[in-house]
């Protein structure tokens, strides 16, 4: 395993850590990209109930808006399907390149 590879366990390895340690929790995956997208299907980001987080499934206003719908799943315990995808003209607004577009599931954990 790479160095580049383990960097994309560490969310996995913070979340089961943060479990251990009785905190609430939720993780938000990239499970479909079209076009070009910053993070690649599988990259994961994990939040607790305080509102930290480590790992990132996107960039720019597009991660906000992920853990801000992750604080809700927390509290509901429903999870959510989020898209976001933008026009070539506003995408590096957004923290998304080229007109793409990313799916990302969020679910409670524990």
């Amino acid at each position: 395993m790479t160095a580049h590879n383990m960097s994309e366990l560490d969310p996995l390895l913070i979340a089961e850590s943060w479990m251990s340690d009785g905190r609430n929790i939720a993780i938000a995956t990239v499970i479909e990209t079209w076009g070009s997208a910053p993070r690649p299907v599988g990259s994961h980001l994990v939040m607790d109930d305080k509102g930290n987080f480590e790992g990132s499934v996107s960039g720019g206003c597009v991660e906000g808006a992920v853990i801000s719908e992750a604080m809700d799943v927390i509290t509901s315990g429903e999870p959510r399907m989020l898209e976001f995808g933008v026009a070539d003209e506003t995408a590096w607004q957004v923290g998304l390149s080229c007109g793409g577009r990313i799916r990302v599931y969020i679910e409670r954990l524990g």
